[in-house]
């Protein structure tokens, strides 16, 4: 599903995993939403977000999560 937004922005539910992911991605965790800010690669194919609130979430390679992603026309 694909909606507009104001400022011209395209937003866009997809499905992510450890490899897809990318800053700016906005992921809901425990009913909050949270964007991402920065991406660190852990071993066998993990990785650790950092949120803008400063929280980190740690995803294993198989891990698949919902997030909202804006594309800028």
């Amino acid at each position: 599903m694909i909606e507009r937004v104001p400022g011209g922005a395209l937003v866009s539910n997809v499905e992510i995993t450890a490899a897809t992911v990318q800053r700016g991605d906005i992921i809901q965790v425990g009913g909050r939403a949270h964007r991402v800010s920065d991406l660190f690669q852990l071993a066998q194919g993990a990785k650790q977000l950092l949120f803008e609130s400063g929280e980190l979430l740690t995803i294993h390679a198989r891990t698949r999560l919902v997030a909202v992603r804006m594309r800028r026309r």
